[in-house]
């Protein structure tokens, strides 16, 4: 028991370090410079209400041993067909968003180019070798630390600056009003603490994990595994909007919309309160912590995308993984030449299309989880299931409430 448990840990973590990216270091961060404390409701309810989704790939897979797309498959030909067309419709954006936050901070990091284009091809051809030789597990691993420092800094940092505030805090919630406010708050709900169609990758690496040990884990093993990474991102999520909150809000600073720029307005606040020391230290931190986001997801679009083409067309295609991955990488530098000189529209763009779709895989994890495919004894229980309930109601009425407002 003590060896499975122990040996169940790992794509909780890994979904971690796939959540802890954009959503948080740009997204987290402009609410609260904006918002102040005002949106912290609107971070705390979208992470109660997308959990039971993101909840159900491990378990799905730990009850089973197969892929949320093999789910699907059994729910209907047509379902995976949906998948297959609007996950190829946003993997390119979302490659993209986290490519460009991360060329950002490399070049600040690094220097050598402000070119951000060239940036992006260098840090995705890096990430292609990586995968290629092998040593995505050595990155995994690396990452796990990183994102540990990076909590540590980040926390410590809001404990400084709320000593060194000096202002009443106006805990007062916001809901936002106006086109440009509500297609923000939509943009910070849709990768908060991360899309939905992670769950699927989620469930692919619990499939793999359980390949590589030879063991079956346990579904409360593997919800447990899950929840520890899970709560970490929400942590650091309210860390983020604070951080935002307490050094920019109602200054006369605003975040750019540019690559470079923000990434160096990013690094600053946490120098301005862990002092210029810690400027490479933070910097490290922070860039390594969006290339592993960038390689996760270089490396899970194309593996969900093979499997669902495998999938529908009953047949294993050898290279199918690398076709995908060359394809992903050629249409994200296309993207980033028309958007290299707008980062916030980008990442605007990709976020929106995000929570938009969220309805989408809520309701057929919900089906799938509660239904025929998914043992009775391993399904939900009734207050997850009420959870779940309510959770699809919330993402389709901001939908329809943004859509009707913009």
């Amino acid at each position: 028991m003590k060896k499975s448990f122990l040996q169940s840990l790992g794509p909780g973590l890994l979904f971690a370090g796939a959540a802890i990216g954009v959503s948080h270091l740009v997204q987290s961060t402009r609410a609260g410079a904006e918002f102040g404390f005002g949106l912290l409701w609107a971070l705390l309810l979208v992470n109660l209400f997308k959990y039971p989704f993101f909840q159900f790939g491990p378990r799905y897979a730990a009850a089973t041993g197969e892929t949320l797309l093999d789910g699907y498959n059994k729910l209907g030909k047509w379902v995976l067909v949906l998948y297959y067309i609007i996950s190829f419709g946003t993997m390119f954006t979302i490659q993209a968003a986290v490519t460009i936050v991360t060329a950002g901070l490399a070049s600040q990091l690094f220097g050598f180019t402000d070119n951000l284009v060239v940036w992006s091809f260098i840090i995705m051809l890096v990430s292609i070798i990586f995968l290629l030789v092998g040593k995505y597990k050595l990155l995994d691993n690396l990452m796990k630390f990183i994102i540990i420092i990076l909590s540590l800094s980040t926390v410590a940092a809001v404990v400084i600056a709320l000593n060194n505030s000096s202002e009443a805090f106006d805990v007062t919630q916001i809901l936002p009003s106006g086109t440009a406010e509500i297609t923000f708050l939509i943009a910070f709900l849709g990768w908060m603490p991360a899309p939905l169609d992670i769950s699927i990758w989620h469930s692919i690496w619990s499939v793999e994990k359980r390949k590589v040990s030879k063991i079956a884990i346990k579904p409360k093993d593997a919800i447990f595994d899950f929840n520890v990474g899970y709560i970490g991102t929400i942590i650091l999520g309210v860390c983020f909007v604070l951080l935002g909150a307490l050094v920019m809000y109602k200054s006369a600073a605003t975040f750019s919309n540019k690559g470079g720029e923000f990434a160096e307005q990013l690094i600053n606040l946490y120098t301005q309160n862990l002092g210029e020391v810690s400027y490479i230290f933070i910097a490290i931190a922070a860039f390594t912590t969006m290339f592993s986001t960038t390689i996760t997801t270089l490396d899970a679009s194309p593996r969900a995308m093979n499997l669902s083409t495998n999938l529908l067309l009953n047949k294993n295609y050898k290279f199918g993984y690398w076709f995908w991955i060359i394809l992903l990488f050629v249409g994200t530098l296309l993207i980033l030449q028309f958007y290299i000189a707008n980062m916030g529209d980008l990442v605007k763009i990709a976020t929106i299309l995000s929570f938009l779709t969220a309805p989408f895989y809520a309701i057929l994890n919900y089906i799938l989880i509660t239904g025929k495919h998914t043992p009775k004894e391993n399904q939900p229980k009734i207050f997850t299931k009420v959870l779940s309930l309510v959770g699809i109601v919330f993402l389709i009425g901001f939908s329809i409430w943004f859509l009707t407002n913009i």
